[in-house]
């Protein structure tokens, strides 16, 4: 087991409905200081927190047991299910929003998932941006998080080879919500698929929209 410092925060409550973790979500501090992002996240007038903090530098922080329900994802939906917060692991990675993340951050989040992963039987698809889940709302961990490398790490998934895969538009919005993505405007779905497998790209639906989608998994 990594290293992990305990910093307890008192947000958090039980899973609801006999929950278990089944997603694991990543987001950005989006503050300048970690530790001005752990006191947020263990202050009871914040009425946020994550299971774990991972600072640039790779301390990993614990804040809740994982057995507990944190309360990081706030309101939106995974696979057609909302209250994600109880079946779900919150990971804070402490990172203003805006620049690459820190390769002893990354090599530690690699590590750490691997035994979130391992210690529940979840497949890398079951990992997944807060963006992804809160389309519109979020856009953490951002443009800048290197989810490929995650993928290639078995942690994560991406669509690596999808030259092959339909580009015809209108396959575009149910391949993203046979992945898991909520059922919300085109516009909202887009953008959040942007944020994670196509940053750069820009403007309306494009092609390698689609077959980037219609390449990825059917949700676990």
């Amino acid at each position: 087991m990594i290293p992990r410092l305990w910093h307890p925060s008192p947000n958090f409550g039980e899973r609801r409905d006999g929950a278990r973790p089944e997603l694991v979500v990543l987001h950005y501090t989006a503050m300048a200081q970690c530790n001005a992002a752990r006191d947020r996240l263990c202050d009871p007038a914040g009425e946020v927190s994550a299971h774990y903090l991972i600072a640039a530098e790779g301390t990993v922080l614990q804040l809740v047991d994982e057995g507990a329900r944190a309360w990081h994802a706030g309101a939106g939906a995974w696979q057609g299910r909302g209250d994600v917060n109880s079946r779900s692991i919150g990971i804070e990675l402490d990172n203003p929003g805006g620049q690459p993340f820190a390769a002893p951050q990354m090599r530690m989040l690699e590590k750490l998932l691997d035994e979130i992963l391992g210690r529940w039987s979840l497949a890398p698809d079951a990992v997944i941006a807060h963006s992804d889940m809160a389309p519109g709302r979020k856009a953490d961990p951002g443009p800048r998080f290197d989810w490929r490398r995650l993928a290639r790490a078995g942690l994560s998934v991406w669509p690596e080879d999808h030259s092959g895969a339909t580009a015809a538009p209108e396959a575009f919005r149910s391949a993203v919500l046979r992945f898991g993505y909520p059922d919300v405007a085109d516009d909202a779905l887009l953008s959040a698929f942007r944020l994670r497998f196509r940053p750069w790209a820009e403007g309306t639906l494009a092609p390698e929209d689609t077959q980037a989608a219609a390449a990825l998994p059917f949700c676990s």
